[in-house]
This record gives structure tokens, C-alpha cells and sequence, in this order.
């Protein structure tokens, strides 16, 4: 996980502002034969582009590279599972934004019992957020997903007629 990982060194990138989950930046990073890292970090919306070389990468032992190594292997479940739950709440909390958005787009046009239908989703999946129980809110997902399937397929017919125009 990355919370126990320690730094090599720190740098900052100027991109352009983006809303939350819109900005993508591509990292790369080498070690060459000295020991130095380098790394390339690349907006891909501009291509804007920083590399930064780090000279005082920590020193590890070799005894030390196999004692991480043998707690990654006896965490690898647990690290698994905090993986599963975040990519989950992140799933979760990017399909209530979307929610909120499409019935601000979409308003009245909602009938309103697939609009109660939708908000009962999102409040389940809202309450499902709070047990840290990743299963549950992957079912909640799955049936917000479900609630929301007419409703999507309406704002991109609409997005289709405004095109077309």
C-alpha cells in the first residue's frame, strides 16, 4: 500500500486546474546503473512535461530488501482487500457525482417514481459507504448502476439532439 512506502524525494508539476478525477498524468520512473531515479511525469491532456533526476535515493541493505519483501507476501491479502475497497468507494463516489449532475442537467424531465428509485440507490449507497464493507457497496454500486440506466440513456439522447442540431 502506499501509506508504507517511504519517500525518495519530492517535487512539484503546474498543470492546468481539472475537476476531481478529470486530470491524468503519466509517470515514469528509471533507476539507471549510478542509482539515480529519474522521473518523467507528462500531462496528457497538454503534454506538458517535467523530469526531475533524484540523487539521494534512501539505501537499502540487501537483508532489508528481503525483510520487505516477506512482509509484502504475508500482507498481500489485507493490501489486497484495502485495494478492492478503495477502488470500490472511489466507483461509489464518483456514480453519486454523476447522479447529482445528471439531475441538475436533466431537472424535471425525470418521471418521479425513477427519481425516488435513483435517490433510494444513491442513499444505499451513501449509507454503504460508512461499513467499510467492500462487498456490500460493490451491490450497492451495482444496483445504483442499475437505477440509473434509463436516466443515462436519456442524457445522451439528449446530448445526441443538441449535437445534431
Amino acid at each position: 500500500m502506499a501509506r508504507d512506502n517511504w519517500p525518495l524525494g519530492q517535487f512539484e508539476i503546474e498543470f492546468e486546474p481539472a475537476a476531481k478525477g478529470a486530470a491524468r498524468v503519466g509517470v515514469q520512473f528509471e533507476i539507471d546503473a549510478n542509482g539515480i531515479l529519474h522521473v518523467l511525469a507528462r500531462d496528457t491532456k497538454t503534454g506538458a512535461e517535467k523530469i526531475v533526476e533524484i540523487k539521494s535515493a534512501v539505501d537499502v541493505s540487501d537483508e532489508a530488501v528481503e525483510a520487505m519483501i516477506s512482509e509484502s507476501l504475508e500482507h498481500a491479502f489485507d493490501d489486497m482487500s484495502e485495494r478492492f475497497w478503495t477502488e470500490t468507494k472511489l466507483k461509489a463516489e464518483e456514480m453519486l457525482r454523476a447522479v447529482e449532475t445528471a439531475f441538475a442537467q436533466m431537472g424535471d424531465a425525470i418521471e418521479p417514481a425513477e427519481k425516488e428509485r435513483i435517490e433510494s440507490a444513491a442513499g444505499n449507497v451513501r449509507e454503504t459507504l460508512a461499513t467499510h464493507d467492500a462487498r456490500k457497496l460493490q451491490s450497492a454500486n451495482n444496483a445504483l448502476d442499475e437505477a440509473t440506466q434509463n436516466l443515462a440513456a436519456a442524457i445522451v439522447e439528449k446530448a445526441m439532439q443538441v449535437r445534431s442540431r
